[in-house]
């Protein structure tokens, strides 16, 4: 059996919010398996277990560049949030993006590769790090160049939206608000990652399978087979629902759905992008005073 350590279940505890104990079994019963821990306790506790799941665990920004109908959407990292709100950092931010706009780099080597300002963009980069004294990197970016308008939302400098679109400016821009606040994982309900719903229909069976042993042990009917199936699928379209930018309630009107919304304003989305930063990484948790500490022991034996 994997051994479980306090720094797993505080991990865990971060991922979902759920209670140290609880962490602990879940933990225990996945023999260390973070992801399966996760998905244990959602079936447990339900949708409590994922409120935390998208906390940003790594610093950086998030910069976009629009020019008619062509733009850019680029994340850049660094170590703390202190250079993040650096001014240097910043502008390097905006110049990548409007780098990637103009010239296409094919990937992150290519962009690196790029000229900026007389010198490469990788050289900038580590010209920057010198400066500043924090690791940073290029992560992601997206260009977009077509016939569909674009529309841009930056919330601070951590969450980014470009919505696609052909119709009302105003519409769009509130579509990539509501992005940003709702974070959909797809347009529609057919384009939802089939991984993600085996995932939430694997989740809704567990979750039946253990009020059924629930009934039993209380002496109470159990379910037919057909009645779960159909619970299951309720789940599954529930969640579908919740998660698709065209069916979730408009964040201002929840009285109609974004595609109602689109359709009065005589708008179509044709697509999204939406980054966070730091989304998916997982970063080093340290003690600020253990490392103020043996910063000082460092510079006092240096």
């Amino acid at each position: 059996m994997a051994a479980i350590t306090a720094s797993m279940v505080a991990e865990l505890r971060a991922k979902t919010d759920a209670p140290m104990m609880e962490c602990k079994k879940a933990l225990t019963e996945a023999e260390g398996d973070m992801a399966r821990a996760e998905e244990l306790l959602r079936v447990k506790l339900g949708n409590k277990a994922s409120k935390a799941a998208a906390r940003v665990t790594a610093e950086g920004i998030v910069a976009v560049c629009i020019d008619g109908n062509r733009g850019a959407l680029i994340e850049l990292n660094c170590e703390t949030d202190f250079v993040a709100k650096n001014d240097d950092f910043l502008a390097f931010g905006n110049a990548l993006a409007r780098l990637v706009a103009d010239r296409d780099p094919a990937d992150v080597a290519a962009l690196s590769a790029l000229e900026l300002d007389g010198a490469t963009v990788d050289a900038r980069r580590t010209e920057l790090i010198g400066r500043i004294g924090e690791n940073m990197s290029i992560r992601r970016f997206k260009r977009f160049a077509g016939d569909a308008a674009l529309a841009s939302y930056l919330h601070g400098t951590r969450i980014g939206v470009v919505v696609e679109y052909t119709g009302d400016a105003t519409a769009a821009k509130d579509v990539a608000m509501h992005v940003a606040a709702m974070k959909p994982v797809a347009l529609s309900a057919a384009e939802v990652p089939a991984a993600l719903i085996e995932s939430e229909r694997s989740i809704a069976t567990q979750k039946a399978a253990e009020d059924a042993d629930k009934a039993r042990a209380e002496g109470r009917p159990v379910q037919s087979p057909e009645i779960v199936a159909k619970r299951v699928e309720g789940s599954v379209q529930k969640y579908l629902k919740e998660v698709s930018l065209l069916n979730q309630a408009f964040v201002k009107n929840d009285k109609q759905s974004v595609e109602q919304m689109l359709k009065a304003a005589g708008t179509t989305v044709k697509g999204f992008t939406l980054y966070v930063v730091g989304e998916g990484i997982e970063k080093k948790s340290e003690n600020f005073a253990d490392e103020v500490a043996a910063q000082m022991a460092a510079a006092r034996a240096g």
